[in-house]
């Protein structure tokens, strides 16, 4: 099968996050990149695309004149990668979804909810698909443990605690020019949530993705440890799932000693599920009565979901990138399958409802602890 030919908005050089999504896309040799506007100046995104081996006449000044251009291409893009501070996720996607070419974004889905609710609406409106990056719902072990929710093999779930915790933040690195730093606590750029726009919104993604539960109502207290910092670097929160289910979710970029430390408890009326994203490759299964058993990779026990997006033998370690990996995977599947007017979001493609649930959560964390953490419907 030819490649699908990718752009990319955002991810130049000194970007953390363009340089996983560019190898991502790479690893199942699905896509190319041959098109960005990789930078927030011409002289920039020039220099990142060359450094990258791209066409200089491809390598432009703004997404809007890229959009243009490879939309009148012969040879355009077929899908582009939007890896931009939060703020500029909305219209960047805009300009491609109108133009028929399919958008993968990073998360959480913009800065406001009225960017928001125009860019649903635009989704709605669009000859093309919109895959949004939760990548950690690429994981192998994450696809096991769904799988064996849904399978009835914990009964009906009772409780749900996640946790993230970083640790990068303990200091004030954004008044030491670290760029990620900077636009993160920047509310004009990150949006009103800070740990928990960030990783706050991978926790709770998380833990419906795996439950297939959704939250209901919240009660969270966020706070601004970092000196002169406006957003929330810790939060604590309360749930409430639709069905009965409670839990508990972390997020912090303030403690000391982690540094990504995504953990999902799942317990049910017969039996609970844990795992870890710093050893992604082991998911510990305990029925009620019974021994603790730990299920691995491609390993005994392992169900299809979860060798489906497995590449290598148990024992050899797979992680973050293979992760992100099968994401990009499932959505050149999708754009090779893709008919007007199909699903926007098929199997286990995050898209805009994910994006819209990440948004009315980041929304309803702020609107709980503005009122002393009262609990608040989403």
């Amino acid at each position: 099968m030819k490649q699908i030919r990718l752009g990319m908005v955002g991810g130049g050089n000194d970007a953390f996050i363009g340089g996983v999504h560019r190898i991502a896309s790479r690893i199942d040799g699905h896509f190319a990149l041959v098109a960005g506007a990789l930078s927030s100046t011409p002289e920039k995104s020039t220099a990142s695309g060359q450094a990258l081996g791209l066409d200089p006449d491809r390598c432009y000044g703004s997404f809007e004149q890229m959009a243009e251009a490879e939309a009148g291409r012969a040879d355009g893009i077929q899908a582009v990668s939007i890896v931009t501070p939060n703020h500029v996720h909305a219209a960047a996607a805009e300009a491609f979804l109108k133009r028929g070419i399919h958008v993968i974004c990073d998360k959480p889905l913009t800065s406001t909810m009225e960017d928001a609710a125009r860019l649903e609406k635009a989704v709605a409106q669009a000859d093309a698909l919109f895959v949004l990056t939760h990548n950690y719902t690429g994981y192998p072990m994450i696809r096991q443990a769904q799988a064996m929710v849904a399978a009835g093999e914990l009964g009906k779930i009772r409780v749900v605690q996640v946790e993230y915790p970083q640790d990068w933040l303990t200091g004030t690195p954004e008044k030491d020019g670290v760029k990620q730093a900077e636009w993160r606590t920047d509310p004009a750029r990150s949006g009103a949530g800070g740990s928990v726009g960030d990783i706050g919104t991978h926790a709770h993604n998380l833990a419906c993705f795996v439950t297939g539960l959704e939250v209901e109502e919240l009660a969270a207290d966020l706070q601004c440890f970092g000196a002169g910092r406006s957003l929330d670097d810790n939060a604590h929160m309360m749930l409430r799932f639709r069905g009965g289910a409670r839990g508990m979710l972390w997020s912090s970029q303030v403690a000391p000693g982690n540094e990504n430390g995504l953990r999902l408890r799942v317990y049910g009326e017969t039996g609970g599920l844990e795992w870890a994203q710093e050893d992604p490759n082991y998911l510990w299964h305990t029925p009620f009565g019974a021994p603790k058993r730990l299920i691995t990779r491609n390993g005994a026990g392992a169900v299809d979901a979860s060798t489906a997006v497995s590449r290598i033998p148990g024992g050899h370690p797979e992680g973050y990138l293979e992760g992100f990996a099968n994401i990009y995977t499932e959505a050149a599947q999708a754009i090779r399958d893709w008919t007007p007017g199909g699903d926007k979001a098929p199997g286990h493609l995050p898209g805009i409802a994910a994006g819209m649930a990440g948004m009315r959560f980041i929304d309803a964390c702020v609107r709980s602890s503005k009122d002393n953490a009262a609990w608040v419907r989403l």
